[in-house]
């Protein structure tokens, strides 16, 4: 049983799972789909979406939908954070210094070109005013996804697969940006925002930095042992809570409400980098928080999955095809291109053992949009066939890995394993 777990865990099965089981439900029985999803767990509640009554008085309710993604989707959004601030803060983070400049370059390219391709086919069927929200959908990489597929391609010891990662969490960095700046939920109130970052603040200074200034000289860490001993990590899901109720009563989407937290819990500057086996020893709060989270949030996944993925094929649009396309199209011509002048023309170079060929593979790769692509699905558009349209669209991002091994066939990437 155990052994498994951890084949679902490692490869993020529980979410496919989730998403073929939500699309076999929704096509079969679309009426009891609707109505789990949609099922209300707490009607006038101090929290949930705003539902309007035919009277038009309106009352916040906490739909199945709500509790998945905008509660527990913030566990996720909380790793990926995890993994962002280390590569940004710690002083051998991975999006540091010159070796980051050519993944940042083809970062950028792999987010614009899937936007303009997806604006370009927007304006080509006539219906900027109704799709042209939804721009932000094609230009994320599924980390876990792509990893795997990437793997599998290169080999494990092939330099492509860091690069790979390291254009995964710049983009998952900009895409926590434009989620919180682009698709604000209801009206912004950005003073709540003040409440997060002082309980962050607040966090910081009485759990973390104050047992460590009264430990200044003393032999053992009284102080900071006391505090982890029989505080944990409960100060730090208090004020995770807080802060994620501020980002929901400033309008800004919730599921990044803990990532204020994130850099107040107390973390060895050491960043192994993601997947990476040595992280598994490291015995940091931040590390031990993280890996006590990724089996529930695996089962997160598998309920993201169940409550976004149920989409009828009826639904097939337009929409479907510009996501799919932007993804398929967009990403690969997005990170080969400016990846290319950076490391070329600019002299910033590739990794050594990786070539143009890698680089073209690789973007074909990050053309796996699933997990984020739908969230940012479910916010762009208002329930409904468009918004269900463009998520069949992040669901067939699928095929890039079929892409991905035919083109590293016909350029003859070499497997490092």
């Amino acid at each position: 049983m155990y052994r498994a777990w951890k084949q679902l865990e490692e490869y993020s099965l529980l979410l496919i799972i989730g998403a073929v089981c939500a699309l076999a439900w929704a096509n079969l029985s679309p009426v009891s789909y609707h109505a789990l999803i949609e099922f209300p767990i707490w009607q006038n509640a101090y929290i949930g979406d705003l539902q309007r009554a035919p009277a038009g008085t309106a009352a916040r309710v906490v739909t199945v939908h709500f509790l998945v993604n905008d509660v527990l989707m913030a566990l996720f959004f909380a790793l990926a954070g995890k993994e962002v601030w280390e590569a940004v803060a710690l002083r051998n983070g991975a999006l540091r210094g010159k070796k980051a400049l050519t993944p940042l370059f083809a970062t950028a390219g792999g987010m614009l070109g899937p936007i303009i391709i997806y604006l370009t086919g927007v304006a080509a069927v006539g219906q900027m005013n109704q799709l042209a929200g939804g721009w932000a959908i094609p230009t994320a990489t599924d980390i876990a996804f792509s990893y795997l597929v990437g793997r599998a391609i290169f080999g494990a010891r092939h330099p492509a697969v860091t690069f790979l990662l390291l254009l995964a969490i710049a983009d998952d960095a900009a895409g926590l940006l434009i989620l919180a700046v682009f698709y604000p939920q209801g009206d912004l109130a950005p003073g709540w925002l003040l409440l997060s970052a002082v309980t962050a603040l607040a966090a910081y200074l009485v759990a973390n930095r104050l047992p460590r200034m009264l430990d200044a000289g003393r032999p053992g860490m009284p102080f900071t042992t006391a505090v982890r001993k029989h505080l944990s990590f409960w100060p730090y899901a208090a004020a995770g809570a807080i802060s994620w109720y501020g980002f929901h009563q400033a309008g800004i989407h919730p599921a990044l409400g803990l990532l204020p937290i994130i850099p107040a819990i107390p973390h060895s500057d050491i960043e192994f980098g993601l997947f990476a086996e040595i992280e598994k020893l490291q015995t940091d709060l931040l590390n031990v928080i993280e890996h006590a989270l990724k089996g529930p949030v695996q089962v997160v996944l598998f309920l993201f999955g169940l409550a976004n993925a149920g989409v009828e094929f009826s639904t097939i649009g337009a929409p479907t095809l510009l996501v799919a396309s932007a993804l398929m199209i967009g990403k690969p011509l997005g990170i080969a291109l400016p990846g290319w002048v950076a490391a070329g023309p600019l002299g910033f170079g590739l990794p050594s053992g990786m070539n143009y060929r890698d680089l073209i593979v690789l973007g074909c790769v990050a053309a796996i949009g699933f997990t984020v692509s739908l969230f940012v699905a479910s916010v762009a558009f208002p329930t409904g066939e468009i918004q269900d349209a463009a998520k069949m669209g992040a669901l067939l991002s699928f095929a890039a890995a079929g892409i991905s091994f035919i083109m590293a066939r016909l350029l003859s990437v070499e497997k490092k394993s």
